[in-house]
């Protein structure tokens, strides 16, 4: 190159810093954000590469290479195309033609002095970097309202890259979720290169590979992916479809090899799967990422479940290091480092390359009602939707503000960037939450506009106080019905639940009506049998294709195209035509559903069979013959279920073949005989008329068959077919099987069922709707709560054999009858509840006190087993509970709750106004009305627009006194709403009017009166304040008859007790009325109409102590009836049988019906309310007996009485005290209050909570299998009730919460970063930390734990009312000695220095971490501790160490004075890999150390005038060969110098006093050295005085005493013969050689011999640790051992063949002891450290020795994949098929062998196979093989040689000697002849004769003649 080219090359690379500039001036290209090197491409700006290189046209015309002048057009194109010019582009002037400098490497630009010129760059080039980024800050442009627009299909470009979440996994598709609720697809091709190349081979192969994995596995939904835009295609609806690509090379193809950098977050895929890690393809060219195994481990765990990476798995990759210029990187996938990524200057990004998913620190430039601007990375500028704001922060913004943000898309084209401020991004790699379909489909009638976009759409608040957005499209029906002014904020509309953006966290809405009208909007609302109606969309040979609406599209087979096979089905069906078809296949993750046109099928009014659960015997269906064989015909159902029909059920003459009497498609009747739904398979037949089944089915039994489809006791959806005035015609869901609800059962309150029947209209679905029995074919419903819940919780008793006497049983009133009334329950049982047993009132007449279908309680009395009959009662006295106050507000409660669903299905009538107006108005409500008229007696009505349609009416009693004219206007109160009638009762009353609200407490007695009395409840005003309040009329569901004296009625003034004290949506507090009065009530009509009538019946004259005779007569769970006379009849209780009961046994057991008996009175029972009486009460002689038989009370030495001595019976449990145990008896477990109710004694009762029932979570689950009624049980007093009638009592022992108790709790609460609420007895809370949830920390503690579970706890404290429990198992159950692999830490005495400890990082400080060791004690680890890389603030650990992460630390030090810890986490302390990972260190680290250095020696000075302290002289023999140094920069220095040195190594000195067995003398002596050699002054004053007090006689004595001991110790030692006899003496020894294998195998047999397993794991874990390291070659060139190298090399070797033995020794282990999991964790981490086919080799050895040939074989075929081209693989593999016998398999080998071998070990494989042959197999074919094998190759004397050597061991004479006459007669080399003739003579001389050696010499010398007269011609 001439000088003057050179000179302008020079002046063009000079003048770069100044284009720059210019360019950033000028032109709107983004300035470059480094400056490149002379020699690298430059995207210079096009205006200013044509100016600087057109005022050098002439020179380039005439000294460039006309090559050179087309590169610069070339790139002056491309420069064009990537940085347009801004403004208008004006015309080019002729002859200017565009030329742009290139600054590549060529040929052309070397120069011999270039390397003068760089030092002058590198300068100028480092002195413009500031100027440019100042340009770059100063950058910053406005944004206008038009930026902030939302996302479109249309606004986006190809090559546009996003930030996307995974939706939906499909086989040949991905469906990705965009932002701003875009969605996008990426096909099964665009995932990467490399699994790519697996499609194409399977294609090609036609057979699955099991290298290829489905996109579901590969792609999880919710994960996050960077996607690049492809395409945007039309689909044939007109929509836009996006279409984008994964594949890195796409998303990252901006990005080059040279702009990589450490710490740069990209996203790559498995490209292939190697020994020691993973190839990442990262989409670079040149570039080859790294992932090793070991930093894949932890993400193997935690997001892979463990699972090995396949190929094709995306990845979000962090740069570790970059080697190579960018050519080799190695990457880390580890969650904390990814989660703490943040893009930064120093990682050079510019706009191309700037990737969505990055975190990068932006400050807020502008804050708009639409957005916010960014400002980020200097230059960037970008924005964010408001659709992307942070929701708890939207109003918070302001200018200036630094902030977190994310990008989410980067359009390169418009320079477009968009980003996020959601926190859900704010952390890369996380996985957002799976998609949410639970409200999809849902339309929301009251959806409220906030925010309308007129160019995008609206944004709506939902019902649920979610976000809905609607894109414009979908805010009208047609572009020309679109009004902007509907949409102004505030107003609301009815809209469709369609879709769900997860990326934008909002639900996608539609306003169009054709789609709230849609039945279907996604295919998971289609099901199989589900009838259907479609147009054709398309005809094709398969099939036809069916439109069921604008999304969903079904596929009609041809087969299913009619009952009939169609061969022109085009005649029969056009596009467009309407069809009816029915579902017959619904698959919605493939997104496909198969249909069918037969008509038989479509009109079957038959079950639907879908599953192989729904199969049952006698089920009769239709379904479609697919098949028909010899042995019968296939037959498919539903849901691809088939069943077959064998052919004697074929129903056909003998000797018809089943193909000719049915064909394929054939539509057939069914039915089922026999399904196993494990197997999947179902025996069916077509023989309906003869088969037992079908008779059965329509016989007596005809019920079996709709029993299978729909039992009784099962509870299923339904919906309304038609109404009737006494009921609905419904259709059981899924199968469309018709029944019947009766209108009574549509509540369980008489008025909603009314209420029901009148609101509910056809096509209404009804859920949990239980069936009542099927007899007749008639299916009967019901759709009573109570009745439902009694099947449900299986309370309903199923068959006759289950009925006690004495159940409550949940039923309806059957039939009403004069003598009685006939009650049903669930499952079809029916008995009679006598005239008598109705109630506890005279009934006069039967009807006037029940109804037909009114729900009932009713107790069994009594049952007849011959006739199946059962006798019930209905008295309260014996179905209602004694908590009646509690009984009574439930069902008040339940009533206004299903008042409130009547409402809210009448609110959606639309037809009906009255309905509408009706839910508008609540009791309590004032309203302003209009007198309309005054009735005669007094009453008023009124009118009012507000209840227009509706009768309002007022009582006279309700005017308040007021005289009212007509027009009047008045201001009234709604007392009641009849809903049914449409009337309302209202009053004038002024303390009605204007209450006085006061605070009201709960539960507290109040006095009210009555002012108006409904049917179910009664309304009432409280006294003084005048609030309205809802009382119940009934008690109890049988409480349904009073007589006039105790109803209710208008101005009674009543108590009641409040049970709320807010109105909520009930508009009304409720409350109950007080027992007292109820009892009262109820005695006052006892004593005043019947009590003499009942008196007279039981009157008796016993008294207490009298003793009786009598005859069992029933026996019952808790007590026996006794028959004293023909009219008196007693009770003995469970208690009163025996003196000392058995705890678990059933006194009542112990005596039978007819038995004799003699009993003491010990009590007498009051009849009608079961109140044990005193023997001074007037009517004692007219109670039940209640007896006793037990011996001592019958010989007088115990005399119980019961009954409160002075008629309080809370007195009687006085005597009880917590901690007192008790006896009782099960009477049930009542599963709704979930405790267990018991007897004490006759007149006591108690019960036990759930938590107190045992110790053993497992009983709670069903405690009814474990507590029978009747069953003795040792119990714990705790307490007693606030009415004091009963004991409250403990199964498990605990009455108290006192520290160490242990008990059952029940969690609560889980909350992050602290721990668990957990439900404790005796509604206490109690909080459970971090550090006591298990003996062993975890990482994610909490993950094991979720709401409801039973837990055991341990009580900590109870202190200000505050109760720390510990879930620790070695808490809980002590006697489990379990491992505790992390103690608790209760205060620093417990923790020793350079302990090992395990902890939570609390948080992060400037001056370090705060880590929790407990509750109690926190550490601090300070920076110097926390890496072995110097950090220089909080920040870089804030970056990788997050809070409540789990760590190991080692105490350094104990400030117990200050109650401080110092730890550490340095690895040389806790032997763990370093926190603050290695790629960390870089300039800053080594300026950092410099800086510190520099302190350092500027310091020395200083530190020399101080007085310093002086090491004590260390004798040779005190030596230890350890200096410590107490600061690290003096070692850092002195490794420095020595390394320098070279020739000098560092070495530890033992001393030789040292000894392994330290007994006490030695320590104490050692102990005492230390001390007198100590340099502190104050050691050395302790020291001495302790000297000072032991006297030296004895100090003599002691030191003779060790003296000998060490004698004898020493001697032992140096015998020769010793063997190793204990552990301490096999330590000794490997610690004198470490490096020996056997030393360590020896020790691990002596553990083994005392079959201490896991001992000798430890040790062979031990050798593995201790054995050297194995040096690679490379090292030992570094170190420059010179000429002993090749020892080196050796020595290192043998090193790794000793860790070999151990690892082999593992194995043998793991085989012969542990599993074989176990066995493969060794296996796999062997693997890593030895050479692979070693280990492989040694454990196919192992698994052969063992005789576990199946493993072993597997193990071979594993290993033939892996190492194929391993002749030895194949060779030890055929001889381990030889040696089973195995020899086909064995002969096929070979050729598998030579197609995977290198051509070069073809031979040698076949020689060794034949060989084998010989030894193990077929000698003939081992002949055969090696005779082709000459044949082929003649002259390879080694394979000679050796078949000579087998044919003398296996062959005859005559065949070796035909061979060595066949190779004497080669044309072979002298040497090699001389060779074989010289065995062939010593073969005959061996086996031969004279002759034979004769002929072999004559031979010899014949071919020595031929040879020599050769050699003369």
């Amino acid at each position: 190159m001439t000088s003057s080219q050179y000179g302008f090359l020079s002046v063009l690379q000079h003048a770069r810093p100044r284009l720059y500039g210019y360019a950033g001036r000028i032109s709107d290209c983004p300035v470059p954000a480094s400056l490149p090197l002379p020699g690298q491409m430059v995207p210079f700006s096009a205006r200013v590469q044509v100016r600087a290189v057109l005022r050098q046209e002439q020179l380039c015309d005439t000294l460039f290479h006309p090559v050179l002048q087309h590169r610069i057009k070339t790139t002056m194109s491309s420069v064009e195309e990537n940085f347009p010019r801004g403004g208008t582009q004006k015309k080019r002037q002729e002859g200017n033609a565009p030329r742009q400098q290139t600054v590549d490497q060529d040929n052309l630009f070397q120069t011999q002095n270039e390397e003068v010129t760089q030092k002058r760059k590198k300068k100028h080039q480092d002195q413009v970097e500031p100027k440019k980024l100042k340009s770059e800050e100063t950058a910053v442009v406005k944004t206008s309202a038009k930026d902030f627009e939302l996302l479109t299909a249309e606004s986006l470009t190809e090559g546009m890259l996003l930030l996307g979440c995974v939706k939906e996994s499909h086989p040949l598709e991905l469906v990705i979720s965009l932002p701003n609720g875009l969605t996008g697809f990426v096909q099964v091709t665009r995932i990467c290169d490399s699994y790519n190349e697996i499609l194409n081979n399977q294609v090609a192969t036609d057979e699955h590979l099991e290298d290829l994995n489905s996109l579901s596995d590969l792609f999880s939904p919710g994960m996050l992916v960077r996607c690049a835009v492809v395409s945007l295609e039309k689909t044939n609806t007109g929509r836009q479809s996006i279409q984008l690509t994964v594949n890195p090379k796409d998303v990252n193809k901006a990005l080059n090899a040279a702009a990589l950098r450490p710490g740069m977050l990209l996203s790559g895929c498995i490209s292939s799967v190697e020994d020691h890690g993973y190839i990442i393809d990262i989409g670079v060219p040149a570039a080859k990422a790294f992932l090793p195994r070991q930093k894949a481990q932890g993400y193997l765990h935690s997001n892979n479940k463990g699972a090995e990476l396949k190929i094709g798995h995306y990845l979000n990759c962090l740069i570790e290091e970059v080697k190579n210029n960018g050519r080799i990187i190695r990457i880390s996938v580890c969650q904390s480092e990814i989660v703490a990524a943040i893009a930064t200057e120093k990682q050079n990004w510019s706009l191309s390359n700037l990737l969505p998913g990055l975190v990068v620190k932006a400050q807020v430039q502008e804050v708009t009602p639409s957005g916010i601007s960014l400002s980020f990375l200097s230059s960037f500028a970008g924005i964010v939707d408001f659709m992307h704001m942070d929701p708890l922060k939207s109003r918070n913004y302001s200018p200036g503000q630094m902030v977190k943000a994310c990008v989410i898309s980067n359009n390169p084209a418009s320079k477009a960037i968009r980003l996020s401020l959601r926190p859900v991004f704010l952390q890369p790699g996380i996985q957002l939450g799976q998609l949410c379909n639970d409200r999809i489909g849902m339309v929301v009638t009251n959806a409220r506009v906030k925010t309308f976009l007129p160019k995008t759409g609206a944004i709506f608040v939902l019902d649920d106080g979610g976000l809905g957005f609607a894109h414009r499209k979908h805010l009208s029906d047609t572009p020309i019905s679109f009004k902007p002014e509907m949409f102004k904020p505030g107003n609301e509309h009815k809209c469709r639940i369609i879709d769900y953006s997860l990326m934008d966290d909002v639900a996608m809405v539609s306003l169009k009506q054709r789609i709230m009208d849609a039945p279907f909007l996604r295919y998971q609302d289609i099901y199989p049998g589900q009838v259907l109606e479609g147009t054709v969309l398309m005809l094709k040979p398969f099939g036809m294709q069916v439109k069921v609406t604008e999304y969903i599209k079904g596929l009609v087979p041809s087969l299913h195209l009619a009952d009939v096979s169609l061969k022109q089905p085009e005649k029969k069906y056009s596009v467009g035509a309407p069809v009816k078809c029915r579902v017959l296949v619904s698959n919605p993750e493939a997104r496909k559903i198969v249909l069918t046109l037969k008509k038989t099928l479509v009109n079957s009014k038959l079950p639907i069979l879908a599953s192989y659960e729904d199969a049952k015997p006698g089920l009769v269906t239709h379904g479609f013959v697919v098949c028909a064989r010899e042995f019968g015909c296939i037959v498919k159902f539903y849901n691809d279920l088939k069943g077959l029909v064998p052919k004697n059920e074929l129903g056909l003459p003998p000797l018809t073949p089943p193909q000719e009497a049915f064909y394929e498609g054939q539509v057939v009747k069914v039915i089922v005989l026999k399904c196993e739904p494990e197997q999947e398979k179902v025996l069916l037949s077509f023989n309906l008329t003869d088969n037992p089944l079908a008779k059965a089915s329509r016989g007596e039994k005809a019920s079996k068959k709709w029993q299978v489809i729909f039992e009784a006791g099962q509870v299923a959806d339904v919906k309304i077919l038609k109404k009737k005035e006494d009921g609905l015609e419904v259709a059981i869901l899924p199968n469309n099987i018709s029944a019947y609800i009766p209108m009574m059962h549509l509540s369980d309150y008489v008025s909603h069922s009314k209420l029901w029947n009148h609101w509910l209209k056809e096509d209404d679905i009804l859920h949990s709707v239980v069936c009542l029995h099927d007899k007749g074919r008639h299916v009967t419903l019901s759709r009573k709560p109570a009745m439902v819940l009694a099947a449900q919780e299986e309370y309903a008793v199923k068959n006759f054999s289950d009925i006690q006497p004495g159940l409550l049983l949940t039923g309806f009133v059957k039939n009403i009858m004069p003598y009685g009334v006939f009650v049903e329950f669930p499952y079809g049982l029916t008995g009679l509840a006598p005239k008598s047993a109705m109630s506890d009132k005279f009934v006069t007449d039967t009807k006037d006190h029940f109804v037909i279908g009114q729900t009932v309680i009713a107790k069994v009395t009594n049952i007849d087993e011959e006739k199946q009959r059962i006798l019930l009662s209905m008295k309260l006295s014996d179905c209602s509970s004694e908590d009646s106050v509690s009984q009574s507000f439930s069902l008040l409660q339940q009533y206004f709750k299903e008042l409130q669903e009547i409402k809210s299905i009448m609110s959606k009538r639309d037809d009906s106004s009255v309905a509408q107006k009706l839910c508008e108005i609540k009791p309590g409500q004032r309203l302003q009305l209009v007198v309309h008229e005054v009735q005669a007696d007094g009453s008023a009505i009124f009118s009012g627009t507000c209840v227009a349609g509706l009768t309002v009416m007022a009582a006279y009693n309700h005017l308040g006194g007021k005289n009212i004219a007509l027009g009047e206007k008045a201001k009234v109160v709604v007392l009641y709403i009849d809903y049914l009638k449409a009337k309302i009762c209202v009053s004038l009353r002024e303390e009605l009017l204007s209450p006085k609200p006061k605070k009201l407490n709960l539960d507290s007695q109040y006095e009210a009166i009555v002012q108006h009395v409904a049917t179910e409840h009664a309304v009432a005003s409280l006294v003084g304040t005048g609030q309205l309040i809802a009382i119940p009329v009934a008690s109890h569901f049988n409480d349904t008859f009073r007589f006039d004296s105790e109803k209710l009625k208008m101005g009674q003034s009543i108590r009641v007790f409040l049970k709320t004290v807010e109105t909520g949506d009930y508009g009304i507090l409720l409350a109950v009325q007080g027992a007292e009065k109820k009892k009262a009530i109820i005695r006052s009509r006892h004593d005043s109409e019947a009590l003499d009538e009942t008196l007279a019946m039981v009157k008796h004259s016993l008294c207490v102590g009298d003793v009786v005779k009598g005859t069992v007569k029933s026996v019952k769970p808790t007590h026996v009836l006794v028959a004293i006379d023909d009219h008196l009849t007693g009770s003995i209780h469970a208690s009163q049988i025996v003196d000392e009961v058995s705890v678990g046994t059933f006194p009542t057991s112990m005596l039978k019906v007819g038995q004799k008996v003699t009993a003491r009175v010990i009590g007498g029972r009051e009849i009608r309310t079961h109140r044990y009486l005193p023997i001074t009460h007037p009517h004692f002689t007219h109670t039940w007996p209640e007896l006793s038989i037990r011996p001592s009370e019958l010989k007088g030495e115990s005399k119980t009485v019961l009954g409160p001595e002075d008629g309080k019976s809370e007195d009687m449990l006085k005597h009880f005290k917590p901690g007192q145990t008790v006896t009782c008896f099960v009477k049930k477990y009542n599963t709704v209050k979930k405790c267990l109710e018991v007897e004490v004694t006759p007149d006591i009762r108690g019960r036990v909570h759930q938590l107190l029932l045992s110790l053993k979570p497992k009983i709670l689950k069903k405690p009814g299998n474990y507590f029978k009624n009747g069953q003795a049980l040792l119990a714990t007093v705790t307490g007693c009730d606030t009415t004091r009638t009963k004991l409250f009592l403990s199964l498990s022992g605990v009455y108290s919460l006192e520290k160490g108790t242990i008990t059952l709790g029940c969690i609560k609460k889980v909350i992050p970063h602290a721990g668990l609420h957990v439900t404790l007895p005796f509604e206490r809370t109690g909080k459970v930390s971090f550090f006591h949830l298990s003996d062993s920390y975890a990482e994610q503690p909490l993950e094991d734990f979720s709401i409801g579970n039973i837990v055991r706890c341990y009580v900590l404290s109870n202190e200000d009312n505050i109760i720390k429990v510990s879930l620790r198992q070695s808490r809980v159950n002590p006697k489990s000695h379990s491992k505790v692999e992390d103690p608790e830490i209760i205060s620093l005495d417990i923790i020793k220095k350079d302990q090992l400890v395990r902890g939570y990082v609390k948080s992060i400080t400037p001056s370090g971490i705060l880590f929790r060791l407990s509750d109690s004690v926190v550490g601090c680890i300070p920076l110097q501790r926390i890496s072995p890389l110097v950090v220089p603030d909080h920040s870089l650990c804030a970056k990788y160490i997050h809070q409540d992460q789990l760590l190991t630390a080692k105490v350094f030090s104990i400030n117990k004075e200050e109650n401080l810890v110092e730890l550490s986490l340095l690895p040389e302390h806790t032997g763990n890999p370093s926190i603050i990972p290695e790629s960390c260190s870089g300039e800053s680290n080594t300026h950092f150390k410099k800086t510190r250095k520099q302190k350092r020696r500027n310091s020395e000075s200083e530190e020399q005038l101080k007085p310093a302290k002086k090491r004590a002289p260390c004798t040779e023999d005190d030596d230890s060969g350890v200096e410590v140094y107490c600061r690290e920069e003096e070692e850092e220095e002195r490794c420095e110098s020595k390394s320098k040195q070279g020739k000098e190594f560092s070495r530890l000195k033992v001393s030789t006093s040292f000894t392994w067995e330290e007994g006490l003398n030695v320590l104490d002596a050692t102990i005492l050295k230390a001390k007198e050699q100590s340099s502190d002054s104050e050691e050395d004053d302790d020291t001495e005085t302790t000297i000072k007090k032991q006297t030296k006689k004895k100090k003599e004595l002691e030191r003779q005493k060790a003296e000998k001991e060490l004698s004898k110790l020493e001697a032992a030692l140096m015998d020769p013969n010793r063997q190793p006899q204990t552990a301490d003496d096999f330590d000794r020894l490997v610690l004198s050689n470490p490096d020996s294998s056997i030393l360590w195998l020896q020790y691990m047999a002596f553990h083994l011999q005392a079959t201490e397993i896991e001992k000798a794991r430890a040790v062979a874990e031990r050798a593995l640790k201790t054995i050297s390291f194995r040096m690679d070659t490379c090292e030992i060139n570094r170190l420059s051992f010179g000429p002993y190298a090749e020892f080196v090399c050796f020595f290192a070797f043998r090193e790794e063949q000793e860790k070999l033995n151990v690892w082999v020794a593992l194995l043998n282990l793991e085989n012969m002891y542990g599993t074989e999991e176990a066995l493969m964790k060794v296996f796999k981490r062997a693997i890593q450290y030895n050479e692979p086919l070693k280990v492989f080799q040694q454990l196919v050895d192992i698994y052969t020795g063992s005789e576990k040939y199946k493993e072993a074989d597997d193990l071979y075929n594993t290993m033939l994949k892996r190492f194929r081209q391993e002749k030895s693989v194949w060779v030890k593999y055929a001889t381990f098929l030889l040696k089973r016998g195995l020899v086909e398999a064995a002969h096929r080998l070979l050729p598998r062998a030579l197609k995977c071998l290198p051509q070069k070990e073809h031979v040698d494989v076949i020689s060794k196979l034949a060989q084998l042959e010989f030894q193990f197999g077929d000698p003939e074919h081992g002949k055969a093989v090696f005779e082709n094998t000459l044949s082929t190759y003649p002259k390879r004397t080694d394979v000679w040689s050796v078949y000579i050597d087998m044919m003398i061991k296996h062959g005859s004479q005559k065949e070796v000697r035909n061979i060595f006459e066949r190779v004497i007669h080669l044309s072979l080399t002298a040497k090699k002849m001389k060779f074989f003739f010289k065995r062939y003579l010593e073969y005959e001389k061996k086996y031969g004769t004279a002759e034979t050696v004769q002929v072999v010499k004559a031979a010899a010398l014949e071919y020595v003649e031929s040879k020599g007269s050769l050699a003369e011609h």
